[in-house]
């Protein structure tokens, strides 16, 4: 029997900075800027004050000096381990993500990203099909390109 076509043959991967300017349109939040980064398993989302109520979480993110008040369904909770090597729980929530043009679903981990230099960080789960990482380029998906630090 011959092979059918699929109907929508896969996308190739478009190519992306290794920071990027996103927003998070379930949560009413951005534009931002996130680290994609293909060691890091999954998509982490600097948030303060997370408070787990029945099926439900909420919590705020502070993005220079706006604080969004978020309440979403909780989607579940996982171990990470940091970059530091320190493991922890973590809340997971579900929430689309867009980058340029694009628009998709995404798992997001909670966490006190202070420190970090940028609110967001996109793990390999996250970008893996979709994009290709170009490791010495910044903005290359943001309409509003930047100068890379």
């Amino acid at each position: 029997m011959p092979k059918r076509k699929p109907k929508h043959a896969p996308t190739k991967p478009s190519l992306i900075g290794w920071r990027e300017i996103i927003s998070l349109p379930d949560l009413h939040i951005g534009p931002l800027i996130a680290k994609i980064d293909t060691g890091a398993r999954s998509a982490a989302l600097h948030a303060e004050d997370i408070k787990r109520a029945g099926k439900r979480v909420k919590f705020k993110v502070r993005i220079d000096d706006h604080v969004y008040r978020c309440d979403l369904p909780l989607h579940g909770e996982r171990r990470v381990k940091s970059t530091s090597g320190h493991s922890q729980n973590r809340v997971v929530i579900v929430s689309r993500v867009k980058v340029g043009r694009d628009v998709f679903d995404a798992e997001i981990t909670l966490t006190d990203r202070t420190d970090m230099g940028v609110p967001m960080l996109l793990g390999r789960a996250t970008v893996r099909g979709r994009y290709v990482v170009h490791p010495g380029r910044s903005f290359l998906l943001s309409r509003n390109r930047r100068k890379a630090q």
